[in-house]
């Protein structure tokens, strides 16, 4: 039998704020940063390779955090899980600032990411805590509509404050957002975890529930979807500012404003999905959003091989694939947790920890596909390539295993945690 969601003290309002705030960590540590990106670079005298390890080191240990912070939080609760990480993540975010070196700050971001990492698994669990799987999908939906709005205001932001004041105070701005976080959730976020599980930590346990959860088909389906979708904005969020900067002569305000309509885009995906969910259930809204995905980058990647290379050839087929990111989003992440109500933490870790490991992987791809910009080789093919590439792997994972293993049912109860009350 399905485990009951918990009751909440809190608000809807004050819940959506919350997931906005946790779930936009991510944007702030990597949209507000990335205007900055080339002057970075160009300031450490660094090689492309070194600056997308800035990106890729916070990704590697974003991922793996969420491996420990996942039973951390089924041990102990979200609270204090997101209290430590918060606060890493001001002091991570402080260091990344006033580093001197290219490899100081490769340290740091990881130190970084790897504290964003309790922040944002904690929102993906605090879903399942407190919603059954669909109704989850549709709260995941607004939390990240405040994530679309945090983007949309960090790339210009950090465009703004990089061309104006120097890189640097992009950092800080980073370190400013972590520390509203951390006073929000100090002030008024209230436990969500139904019970602790005080076996959560116990390597037997342990085992047996990262067995459990990696031999679900629906976590799977779903996982893979969000990482599939995720490598994409990655693919975009890793080359865009060296295409567009570099290779297609902009400004770093003018890239940041055009960051800013691809979240406004993003948004209007995430509204797509509610709408969605009531008439069409979750399997099939993710087919349809499936569709906007694939046309959106095949015909990015076709313009690019007839050789059209100009913003407006890359950004409107990308507004397509954002708005099906903006379903695939909180559909696969809500999905792949819905299976796991007593072990929340551990399945919104493992989907984590997939989707980051992905993302790293791309990244060090992109760090040799890029270093033909830096040579000066004016091309745009390493950005919309990977983007048809992921566009295809998406729509596959959507019209298959989706399909087949997407109606959420809840895993046996082995992994239901003693009763411990909260108190």
């Amino acid at each position: 039998m399905p485990a009951t969601p918990s009751p909440s003290r809190m608000s809807p309002g004050l819940i959506v704020l919350m997931l906005s705030l946790l779930l936009g960590l991510q944007p702030i540590a990597t949209d507000l940063y990335l205007p900055a990106l080339p002057a970075l670079t160009a300031g450490f005298g660094a090689a492309m390779s070194q600056a997308q390890l800035t990106l890729t080191a916070l990704l590697l240990a974003f991922g793996v955090s969420q491996m420990f912070w996942g039973p951390l939080s089924d041990r102990f609760g979200r609270r204090p899980i997101l209290l430590i990480g918060m606060l890493a993540f001001v002091m991570a975010s402080i260091g990344s600032t006033f580093s001197p070196s290219i490899e100081q700050l490769i340290v740091w971001r990881a130190v970084q990411g790897a504290a964003m990492g309790a922040g944002v698994m904690c929102a993906r669990a605090i879903v399942r805590d407190l919603y059954a799987p669909t109704e989850g999908a549709r709260m995941m939906s607004k939390g990240l509509t405040g994530l679309g709005v945090i983007a949309c205001a960090s790339a210009p932001l950090g465009g703004f404050l990089s061309d104006l004041l120097g890189w640097r105070l992009s950092l800080m701005a980073v370190a400013a957002f972590g520390a509203i976080t951390l006073g929000v959730v100090a002030w008024r976020f209230e436990e969500t975890i139904p019970a602790r599980n005080p076996r959560a930590l116990q390597p037997a346990m342990l085992l047996r529930t990262w067995m459990e959860i990696a031999r679900h088909p629906t976590f799977w389906a779903f996982a893979l979807l969000s990482a599939t979708s995720y490598c994409g904005l990655f693919t975009f969020l890793a080359a865009s500012p060296f295409v567009f900067i570099q290779v297609l002569g902009m400004s770093k305000t003018a890239y940041g404003l055009t960051m800013m309509t691809m979240s406004l885009s993003y948004i209007v995906g995430t509204f797509i999905c509610r709408r969605l969910l009531l008439t069409l259930g979750v399997r099939r809204t993710v087919a349809v959003a499936a569709v906007l995905t694939l046309v959106g980058g095949t015909s990015m990647g076709v313009l690019a091989l007839l050789g059209v290379q100009s913003a407006w050839a890359i950004m409107v087929p990308f507004y397509l694939f954002m708005m099906g990111h903006g379903v695939h989003q909180p559909c696969g992440q809500s999905g792949a947790v819905g299976p796991f109500p007593q072990a929340a933490g551990a399945a919104s870790a493992l989907a984590g920890f997939i989707m980051m490991i992905a993302a790293f992987v791309v990244g060090g791809w992109l760090g040799q596909s890029l270093s033909v910009i830096q040579a000066g080789s004016g091309t745009v093919l390493p950005l919309t390539n990977g983007i048809w590439f992921w566009s295809a792997a998406i729509a596959l994972t959507a019209w298959t295993l989706v399909q087949r293993f997407g109606e959420s049912r809840t895993a046996p109860q082995r992994m239901a945690p003693s009763k411990v009350p909260l108190g």
